[in-house]
Formats: structure tokens, sequence, C-alpha cells
């Protein structure tokens, strides 16, 4: 994800805050989100953290809360284990950021190991370019045209040809885990 955490007010004035987060969520986005808003019911507040906000602050507030909140949310995230992930013989260690091919290191650039760390997490599921552009860069981002094409272009190179497949007009999806690569 482009930040480390996110502030939302839920009186946003085009749109409500927890329709944001909640989609957000559906869309896989994992970033730590903190809600700060004037909504302060009880079943305001458990209805924020149960779409998917990891905290919830009501106005008016200090300033050093938001920061202290925020710093904590950001730990909690760096500090958590994640699980590898594996597909046939590549080893991606989300925390480290580290990739291995049949045990040697691969060296990949940052859009690069998003873009693999978002093929393993959804395995089987065929992503489509405005997918992946989505979930690669920012929102006020200018992507060029085969900017993901690029990205894909250059894992095929380092993991194998057939690490990612192409389906014409569709989008991409992992190759067969059992593939020569």
């Amino acid at each position: 994800a482009p930040w480390d955490a996110v502030i939302l007010d839920l009186s946003l004035p085009e749109r409500d805050g927890l329709d944001i987060l909640r989609q957000w969520r559906q869309q896989g986005k994992d970033v730590p989100v903190l809600i700060l808003t004037a909504r302060d019911a009880l079943d305001q507040r458990v209805e924020g953290l149960q779409l998917g906000a990891d905290d919830y602050l009501c106005k008016p507030f200090a300033l050093t809360e938001v920061a202290a909140r925020l710093q904590a949310l950001i730990r909690r995230r760096h500090g958590q284990l994640q699980p590898e992930l594996r597909h046939g013989n590549v080893v991606l260690i989300p925390g480290s950021h580290s990739v291995m091919r049949e045990g040697e290191a691969i060296a990949l650039k940052s859009r690069e190991l998003a873009l693999l760390e978002l093929f393993m997490r959804n395995p089987g599921r065929v992503l489509t370019r405005s997918q992946l552009e989505e979930k690669l860069y920012n929102w006020d981002a200018d992507v060029s045209s085969n900017a993901v094409e690029v990205h894909i272009h250059h894992l095929r190179k380092k993991l194998g040809s057939q690490f990612i497949r192409t389906l014409h007009g569709v989008g991409y999806t992992l190759g067969d885990a059992e593939c020569d690569q």
C-alpha cells in the first residue's frame, strides 16, 4: 500500500466515510484506518470497527492522541508476522520483502514486489489491468498506458515466462505452480 495508515473522517462532503471504508475492505485494501468523527454513539463506533476500521476516535480530541494512535497502528502493522506466500518454487515473505526462487534470493523493485504479492494473495483469480493499476498506484498517480505490462514483463524475466499468464482481453493470473519455470 502506498500509505502506512489512513485517517478517515466519516462526514465527507460528497460521500459517507463508512461507504469508502466498506469499499476499500471489499477491494482487499488492508491499510490501517483510524476513523475521526463527531459520530460518538456506541452503535456507530461498533459499525465502524466491524466494517474494518482499526481504531475510532471521537471529536473533540487532542492531536497528540491522534499521533499516538497512528503510531500504534503503524507499529502493529509492521510488527505483525505475516505467513510466507508460496506458488510453485517461489516463496514471498511479505514482512521482510524477500522473494526466493528455488532457494535463491530474487531482487525485485517495489512495484514488482507489490504486484507479485497481489497475485500470490489471489491465486486462481483473474485480475484486470485496471484492478492492478488501482492496487499499485495512488489515486492521483499519472500511470503510463503500459506500466502494468512492463512490471509483468520484468516479473516473468525474473521468475519464469509462465509464472504469470495473460488471458487476452480479460486480465492476468498466476500460471500453473507445476509448470517449468
